[in-house]
Parts: structure tokens; sequence; C-alpha cells
């Protein structure tokens, strides 16, 4: 999975090959097809790779609000920057709809915003959310302005500090904590 996560975030799922993969893992392709009998199985399997590795090794805790697992989860990233790289990548090409990740970016997208919404209402019923922000634009908003700041930090990371925006947005759509 490593291998073919590198490769994928070198090169995008439509210049990566099946060879690529193998070279990296030091193995012929005949053998890895065996594992992945197609590349769409392989850049799925990568996905799931990815999602799984940044939730168990990030230790973000996934029941503090969404501020804090936004900011917690924005800060882990800045150390795996091969993971939002193959991310970035990925979700750029799968824009097409006969891209194998379409489906994928498309869920995870509307999982995102629906759950942030979630935690903005949350938020919202506690007196937290300014007059005026609306849960589901704010969840939107939240999910653009994190994967935009991600690749500017990736085509300059000395230029921009993803969570120090990430705290700012908050601060801007949330009232001050007595």
């Amino acid at each position: 999975m490593a291998a073919a996560s590198q490769v994928f975030a070198s090169h995008g799922y439509r210049g990566g090959s099946f060879q690529d993969v193998a070279n990296v893992v030091g193995m012929s392709q005949t053998s890895l097809l065996h594992y992945f009998p197609t590349k769409r199985d392989l850049l799925l399997a990568v996905l799931e790779y990815r999602d799984t590795k940044l939730v168990n090794e990030s230790g973000v805790p996934l029941d503090e609000g969404i501020v804090c697992e936004v900011l917690a989860q924005s800060e882990y990233n800045v150390g795996v920057p091969g993971l939002i790289e193959l991310y970035t990548v990925l979700a750029s090409e799968s824009i097409s709809p006969d891209h194998p990740g379409h489906a994928y970016f498309v869920a995870r997208f509307g999982n995102l915003r629906a759950g942030y919404a979630e935690g903005f209402r949350a938020l919202a019923s506690e007196g937290r959310l300014r007059p005026g922000v609306d849960p589901d634009v704010a969840a939107a908003s939240l999910v653009a302005l994190w994967d935009g700041l991600q690749l500017q930090w990736l085509m300059a990371p000395g230029e921009v500090d993803v969570p120090a925006a990430l705290r700012a947005y908050f601060d801007q759509v949330l009232t001050p904590t007595p």
C-alpha cells in the first residue's frame, strides 16, 4: 500500500502504473496482479489504506467536537505530507465521473459536509455559532478551505500554516468561549 500510495501521489492514478508500483516494491507485475486483479482494485485499497492510516495513527479523539477534531487532524496532517499529496492528487483526478475514485470522493465530501454541519449545529445549540452562520454553509466552507489550504501548503510548505488558518476560520464563525 505504501508503494502504491507513493506512485499515485507522484504520478496520479492515470499516470502511475502497475509496473511502477511493482518496481517500488521489488516484485513482478504478475505478483502484484495476484493481490490486486485490476488497477481500480489497487486504487480503492490505497484510498482505504490512507483513511485507515490517518485515523489509526493520528490519535485524534473523535468525540471532542468539531473544533478539536479538525485542529488536531490538521496538526497531524502536517507530519504526513505524502498522504496529503496522495489525497490531493487523487481527489483532483476524480473530478471525472469515469475515474474509479469518483464515487469514493463524492461520498467522502458528502459525509464530511454532513458531519461538520452536525458539529456546527451542536455548537449552535450551545450558543457558540455566530448569528447568521448557516451550519450547512459553514460545513461546506470548512471542507473547501481545508482542502485549498492543504493544496497551497503542499505547493509552498513554509508559506501556509494550515492549522492557524483553520483556527482563524473557527474564530470567524464561532463566538468566543467564556
